[in-house]
C-alpha cells in the first residue's frame, strides 16, 4: 500500500475539506479519466483496490495514473480504551480530496474498456465520481 516515505510530523490534526480542486482537476496523459464529484477521505487499501480493479479489467494493456497520494496520517486509538493518555498511534494513511480532482487516467486501450475499469474502480471508492472522456467533453 502506498504510504509516505518522510513526514515532519508523524501526526496530524484532522481539518476540513472545503471549495474546489484547483490543481489536478483535468485530464493531463490518459485519455479517459476519473474525477470526484464530492470531497472526501480516500485510504491507501481503497486506491489500492481500485487500481487492481482497473489493471485486472485491461489485462495490464495500456497505461494507469494513479493522480492522488495518501499523505495524511489518521490516528486511532485501540478498542475499549478510556479517554485521555493522548492521541492514537497512526493506524493508516489517506489522500483528502476536493470535489473536481482527477483520481485515475487511463491511455492505451479502447475507449469501451477503459470506461468498464474506470467505473468498477469507482465502486470501490467511498466518494461519488464521474468518467470523464477526452473527445467527448468539449472543456479538455
Amino acid at each position: 500500500m502506498l504510504s509516505p516515505k518522510k513526514m515532519k510530523y508523524r501526526k496530524m490534526q484532522k481539518g476540513r475539506i472545503r471549495g474546489m480542486a484547483h490543481v489536478g482537476n483535468s485530464l493531463a496523459y490518459g485519455e479517459v479519466g476519473l474525477m470526484a464529484l464530492e470531497g472526501g477521505k480516500i485510504t491507501s487499501r481503497q486506491i489500492e483496490a481500485a487500481r487492481i480493479a482497473l489493471t485486472r479489467k485491461t489485462k495490464r494493456g495500456g497505461q494507469v495514473w494513479i493522480k492522488i497520494f495518501p499523505d495524511v496520517p489518521v490516528s486511532k486509538k485501540p478498542a475499549e480504551v478510556r479517554m485521555g493518555k493522548g492521541k492514537g498511534a497512526v493506524d493508516h494513511y489517506a489522500a483528502k480530496i476536493q470535489p473536481g480532482r482527477i483520481l485515475y487516467e487511463i491511455g492505451g486501450v479502447e475507449k469501451e474498456v477503459a470506461v468498464e475499469a474506470l467505473t468498477l474502480a469507482a465502486a470501490k471508492l467511498p466518494i461519488k465520481t464521474r468518467l470523464l472522456i477526452k473527445t467527448e467533453d468539449p472543456w479538455l
